[in-house]
């Protein structure tokens, strides 16, 4: 998946808006064929323990709509950094499963990532 940032604020009160984009020639996007565009604004910002964000899908499918809210908690953790996200207001078309694995993929990568290993 390739990432596209088309504008950011990162501040409290400050809106974003990115796009997805599926390498896997297979993979079936919500706002095109093969890409995923949100945008978002961020409510709460505490450094280096919390990110609350409300964001939304821009699709033609009401299925997809509607505002979710992402919640990102961080403490300190054994030599280390402990991210738990809380993702609330899955719209009803978007697997729950899904959604899990994508979390997991992307937690991975972040992981990797500052640990080095990317």
């Amino acid at each position: 998946m390739t990432c596209h940032v088309h504008s950011f604020d990162g501040r409290e009160g400050g809106t974003f808006r990115i796009s997805l984009t599926y390498d896997e020639p297979d993979a079936v996007g919500k706002t095109s064929a093969h890409t995923d565009t949100y945008h978002g604004r961020f409510v709460k910002l505490v450094p280096n323990e919390l990110v609350v964000e409300v964001d939304e899908l821009e699709t033609d499918d009401p299925d997809l709509r509607g505002e979710m809210t992402i919640t990102m908690s961080l403490t300190d953790a054994d030599g280390g950094t402990e991210l738990v996200a809380v993702h609330d207001g899955l719209p009803s078309g978007v697997s729950v499963a899904a959604n899990e694995v994508g979390w997991r993929e992307s937690l991975a990568r972040l992981a990797a990532l500052v640990e080095g290993g990317a």
